[in-house]
């Protein structure tokens, strides 16, 4: 290809087609490589508002939860309804990428499906990438791009940020791996109920994140994540799938990638190239929700290339990362120390699923977690919730405190 492109788009899931699609409003011509041949195990959660935010048709929602059930090591079980203020709508990524990628090809954007093999900065600043193409009946010689500005959202294993950062620039990460099975008619709702999703906190299923049924329709994803070497995921997932009822359930699909929890301090190398979503660490510590904020950091990601790109200069892509970290830097932070607190062993993760019974608890984590920021309208619910976590982390009786 002769042609040079203002941007190259590196991955198609939601953080790379958003970008793709906003720049190309933004007049800009794009290409978006993605090998279209991967789906990312995924528990499939947004919160409502990301339909307004991104316009997204309520036909892309397969299920809508209202409620999660929260369970311990002990099976004690813990019910957090979310009332009229939301809920949780469930897409499959095996429909919702591909509707994503056909967006921004309507806008605009050329596609490719390829994988990214190499990449580097020739004269003038232009990037160059070789690309093996993956459609089918596929044995052509690889493909030559030029581009001015690379957005590399390809990944938690992002090959954007292999060959053109050091190799620290890595962010931490579990391991997550689910199972996609046929979701049950008729199924005892103690066990498995098809508009609520259980987040189970046992040693047993992970050592130091947490397992999930999330019914999705007819189907359900079933799955869990660890960054502890040897302890058996798929297993802990059969086990999973035992306790919820669904063990005699047909498995569709099997899936496993790496989950980063935490943004990396740069995104750019201050020139031409910015990564984006899971390749920066996009994913929120202790839930490990990423489908909004990945949505998110493609846009800003767009938004930032293209002042780099009116500007010409490279210092405008770190604009990226400031923005997202000013809206949502402190709940990171927050959701980061709350695993490293909580989730370190049973005797605490017992405490943590007790605290969740706690109305002020459901009620902040539900508000923030629906409006995407920390609820701030009602100060003396944190007050009291702060003295709560206390009391539980140190065992203080109710009376003394």
């Amino acid at each position: 290809m002769s042609k040079i492109y203002d941007v190259v788009v590196v991955g198609g899931g939601p953080c790379g087609a958003m970008a793709a699609e906003r720049l190309v409003e933004k007049g800009h011509s794009v290409l978006l490589i993605d090998p279209d041949n991967r789906i990312k195990p995924c528990g499939g959660a947004i919160p409502s508002r990301a339909l307004a935010d991104f316009a997204i048709p309520e036909a892309q929602l397969v299920a809508r939860a209202n409620a999660a059930r929260i369970i311990a090591p002990s099976g004690r079980t813990v019910d957090m309804t979310i009332g009229d203020i939301g809920y949780v709508g469930m897409v499959d990524r095996a429909a919702f990428d591909p509707y994503l990628r056909q967006r921004a090809a309507d806008a605009g954007a050329e596609r490719l499906c390829g994988k990214l093999d190499e990449m580097t900065e020739g004269d003038g600043g232009l990037l160059e990438l070789t690309v093996e193409p993956t459609a089918k009946g596929a044995g052509q010689e690889p493909i030559q791009i030029r581009a001015r500005r690379v957005i590399g959202a390809d990944g938690a294993n992002s090959a954007v940020r292999r060959l053109m950062f050091p190799a620290s620039r890595k962010p931490p990460y579990v391991f997550a791996y689910h199972e996609i099975v046929e979701s049950p008619a008729g199924a005892d709702e103690a066990v498995f109920k098809a508009d609520r999703c259980d987040v189970v906190y046992d040693g047993r299923i992970s050592p130091d994140f947490y397992g999930w049924v999330f019914p999705h329709g007819g189907q359900t994803s079933i799955g869990t994540g660890t960054a502890v070497k040897g302890h058996n995921i798929r297993e802990a997932t059969r086990a999973l799938k035992l306790a919820a009822g669904l063990g005699d359930c047909r498995v569709i699909r099997r899936e496993g990638a790496p989950l980063p929890l935490k943004p990396m301090k740069r995104w750019d190398n201050g020139r031409n190239v910015l990564l984006a979503g899971d390749a920066a660490g996009t994913v929120a510590p202790s839930s490990g929700e990423g489908i909004y904020y990945a949505m998110l950091c493609g846009r800003l990601s767009a938004d930032a290339v293209h002042q780099s790109l009116l500007s010409d200069s490279g210092r405008a892509l770190a604009e990226a990362r400031r923005t997202f970290m000013r809206a949502h830097g402190r709940v990171f932070l927050i959701l980061g120390i709350m695993q490293t607190i909580w989730y370190r062993n049973d005797r605490l993760r017992e405490k943590f699923v007790a605290m969740c019974a706690d109305p002020d608890v459901q009620r902040l984590t539900w508000e923030s977690y629906l409006n995407k920021k920390l609820v701030r309208r009602d100060p003396l619910a944190h007050v009291r919730v702060f003295f709560k976590d206390l009391a539980k982390l140190f065992g203080i009786p109710a009376g003394q405190r």
